[in-house]
């Protein structure tokens, strides 16, 4: 279940279905979910709204081919701080916590270095702090257009 987000859940094969008839903007699978975004997000970008997903660092380069004026922005977390998260959410054993915490160093890295357009964010602060600077990021890449 996602906390904080606007998730529908659906079994695999309503989401297969969904997907073959046209309903996502984007998808993919990760971590052994499926993932997608609707594809009603194509008319609220040609209405001029902001649209803000949470996405896939793998799939990145599908989604700025599809949205050339996509910012795209990669949270970033302290080691520390992030493992201390996963342990308050209860969700995972301590082994695919220390997986998980290896593979987003190794991307993290990996992204930035290959795909200037990113904009890192650090996530490690107050949640307060961390929208502040997002909303900072938007308004000047708006600026700029």
């Amino acid at each position: 279940e996602a906390v904080g987000e606007a998730a529908q859940a659906v079994s695999v094969e309503e989401f297969e279905h969904m997907r073959e008839r046209g309903a996502f903007a984007l998808s993919w699978q990760a971590n052994g979910l499926r993932y997608g975004i609707p594809i009603e997000i194509d008319q609220w970008l040609l209405e001029g709204h902001d649209v803000l997903i949470n996405g896939s660092r793998a799939h990145l380069q599908k989604a700025q081919m599809r949205y050339p004026n996509l910012l795209a922005v990669l949270l970033t977390v302290n080691q520390d701080v992030l493992r201390q998260r996963l342990l308050a959410r209860n969700r995972e054993t301590l082994v695919e916590i220390e997986e998980r915490l290896e593979r987003n160093t190794r991307f993290a890295g990996d992204l930035l270095a290959s795909n200037p357009q990113v904009f890192p964010l650090d996530n490690s602060a107050d949640l307060q702090q961390t929208v502040a600077t997002l909303i900072g990021l938007m308004d000047k890449r708006q600026a700029c257009a």
